[in-house]
């Protein structure tokens, strides 16, 4: 059986999501991948569709009714995942911001111990290409001010590009997870780290999509910039329904 599942949230990714798909299932370890599109209107879906006729054994597609936010959709991924009983379970983005290549060092670092493995942009300095300057400075500023406020030593906690072992997940209550947007990528990996899991980080090359528009907004930011703190506070005031979540 197949133990690695790569979750490819999607809305309008249509430019990229055969080309990703086909990358992922040419590498040499073979993974399964479930996209979990918001009912793109520009036939991202319609073509999953077709390709899983070519892929019948390796892709799967769940079709949500409306944008309803990255965290979601990724929970419903991680859900339909844990039914299925994969052991690795991979979050990435469609639009080759994340080399599928590195998926295989994710795998590896879980696989030699680690329980969370985060393909990091500044693990080892700053790794992103293709950013402009202000963008650099808001990501690596933000994820800076996630470690002085949540103790957390990640050195890139908003990074998407992520391996869960799949007890992690059934470990955390993802019912209780709070943030869709920016934020549910540091508050997956905060959970983790109240837990005591095992959170290593793999040093990767970020490059901005060629193809598509970003999903970044200035509500996503500030989901991020205010929930962090919300987060941290419940934490230590309510560190026990936290814990337990």
């Amino acid at each position: 059986m197949v133990d690695s599942l790569v979750i490819i949230p999607t809305y309008n990714e249509i430019e990229n999501i055969e080309a990703i798909i086909r990358a992922v299932l040419d590498l040499k370890k073979e993974f399964h991948i479930l996209v979990v599109d918001d009912n793109s209107p520009d036939g991202t879906a319609e073509r999953v569709q077709v390709l899983q006729k070519e892929f019948p054994n390796n892709l799967f597609l769940e079709v949500r009714k409306e944008k309803a936010g990255l965290g979601t959709a990724y929970i419903h991924g991680f859900k339909w995942a844990i039914a299925k009983k994969y052991d690795y379970i991979f979050e990435m983005d469609a639009d080759f911001s994340h080399r599928p290549d590195d998926l295989l060092r994710l795998y590896r670092a879980c696989a030699d111990g680690a329980d969370v493995a985060v393909g990091s942009r500044y693990k080892k300095g700053v790794n992103v290409v293709n950013w402009p300057l202000y963008r650099i400075l808001l990501s690596y500023g933000a994820s800076f001010y996630v470690k002085m406020i949540t103790g957390m030593k990640v050195h890139d906690p908003t990074a998407g590009f992520v391996c869960y072992k799949r007890k992690v997940l059934e470990d955390i209550n993802l019912e209780a997870v709070k943030f869709i947007g920016y934020a549910f990528q540091i508050e997956m990996k905060y959970r983790a780290y109240l837990k005591k899991y095992n959170i290593q980080e793999v040093s990767i090359i970020f490059t901005d999509r060629v193809h598509g528009k970003s999903k970044m907004s200035s509500s996503i930011v500030g989901e991020a910039i205010f929930g962090v703190i919300s987060m941290k506070l419940s934490s230590i005031f309510q560190r026990r329904k936290y814990w337990n979540g």
